[in-house]
């Protein structure tokens, strides 16, 4: 994958169980209900901790995940779009989300249809 794959720390189920209290069930819940994107890395599911606020998901992640494979994105493709610096949001697009741009970020993941 890209480099900014490889700058961020990813958290495997088990990380994700330790790091949110709950069970390996619930955590692979939480990925296939999209409120968290896991891609495999050396061939384990992982999710960058960067998607995670404290304890639990990032609350705007579901939303845009949702909107990106609206538009056809699959996981893999969603997960380098998120990563990845957008031209136009000059930055990448979980960090405009950090920053409370999910409207903006939305807009542009639609406008990638």
């Amino acid at each position: 994958m890209t480099d900014a794959f490889d700058e961020h720390q990813w958290l495997t189920i088990p990380d994700l169980v330790e790091r949110l209290g709950i069970s390996q069930g619930r955590v692979r819940r939480l990925i296939e209900d999209k409120h968290l994107l896991a891609v495999r890395r050396n061939g384990v599911l992982a999710v960058p901790e960067i998607f995670l606020d404290g304890a639990e998901p990032l609350g705007e992640l579901r939303g845009t995940v949702f909107v990106l494979g609206d538009d056809g994105f699959t996981d893999d493709e969603a997960m380098r779009w998120l990563l990845e610096v957008d031209d136009v949001l000059g930055v990448a697009p979980i960090d405009a989300l950090r920053a409370g741009r999910k409207t903006e970020v939305r807009r542009v993941a639609q406008a990638l249809a």
